[in-house]
């Protein structure tokens, strides 16, 4: 099942008529003005979506900072992006797929296979020279039924035993791994056991994925195969997210901890370490 679509690809769907679902993800840490981007330029036919409400219940300290939201309401939100049975739906935003990743999980969790990321989002999109729209766009409604289930998930019980048997990997960036800063959660540090793995390194400097072969052999330093139990986490699941698509581009299935790192610190009685040292 493949990950990605490339600019070619995306734009040769949309020049023929195919009938593509285009969706902007625009979301960061510290930057809730997705929509303003979104409205200032996008590509033509893309429909917004606001992660923090369609791709998230409201914080849980029990949950995590971006709860999954229940099927129903995932249902409602891709009837409302205009997804239909059979449709292909390409995900993108501009950073490097790290909020639309989320949306690619969520709907592969949802049991809709024909998902794809936008490799290297809009910056790739505007380098082509192709053409971009500003303002809201809007699609009729679609008639898509969500399920639950098609992706591997763990919780917090079992990301606290991972590393006896498998390989627990952190996608935030390095310094909140060590526990140098911490902007948002209430503890710094990592899960114990847990190796850093930023998101970061999966992409080149264009804000594209790697190829397979280079990410196999990235997650290979990290301790990880096509055979170990693998499993990501990170802040709030977002780019843990994205974590998973570089290990299914390089043939290996991982599972997620949704509630992640921000549902881990709330609980005093998990321990965390801090340093480069999985702990």
């Amino acid at each position: 099942m493949a990950t990605l679509m490339d600019v070619s690809a995306l734009n040769a769907r949309i020049t023929s008529g195919q009938r593509t679902v285009l969706l902007d993800v625009r979301w960061a840490l510290g930057d809730p003005d997705g929509r303003a981007h979104y409205l200032r330029e996008h590509i033509p036919g893309a429909v917004y979506v606001d992660l923090p409400t369609e791709l998230a219940e409201p914080a849980d300290p029990a949950r995590g900072r971006h709860p999954l939201p229940p099927t129903e309401k995932l249902q409602e939100a891709a009837r409302g992006w205009g997804i239909c049975e059979g449709d292909v739906v390409v995900a993108y935003d501009d950073a490097g797929s790290t909020s639309a990743a989320r949306l690619w999980w969520m709907l592969r969790n949802a049991g809709f296979g024909s998902v794809y990321l936008l490799d290297g989002g809009l910056a790739a999109w505007r380098g082509a020279g192709l053409p971009l729209k500003e303002g809201l766009e809007q699609s009729a409604p679609g008639d898509v039924t969500i399920t639950d289930g098609g992706m591997p998930v763990i919780d917090a019980a079992k990301a606290a035993e991972w590393a006896a048997y498998g390989v627990l990997l952190d996608a935030r960036a390095g310094e909140r791994y060590r526990g140098e800063i911490e902007p948002v959660d209430p503890r710094a540090g990592h899960i114990p056991g847990a190796v850093s793995a930023p998101t970061t390194g999966n992409l080149d400097d264009g804000g594209r994925f790697l190829p397979a072969e280079e990410l196999r052999l990235r997650f290979a330093r990290l301790g990880v195969n096509a055979a170990t139990p693998t499993a990501a986490y990170c802040g709030s699941g977002v780019t843990a997210a994205h974590e998973i698509a570089a290990l299914e581009i390089a043939g290996i299935t991982a599972a997620l901890f949704p509630g992640s790192f921000s549902e881990w610190s709330n609980d005093a009685s998990r321990p965390v370490a801090t340093g480069a040292a999985p702990g």
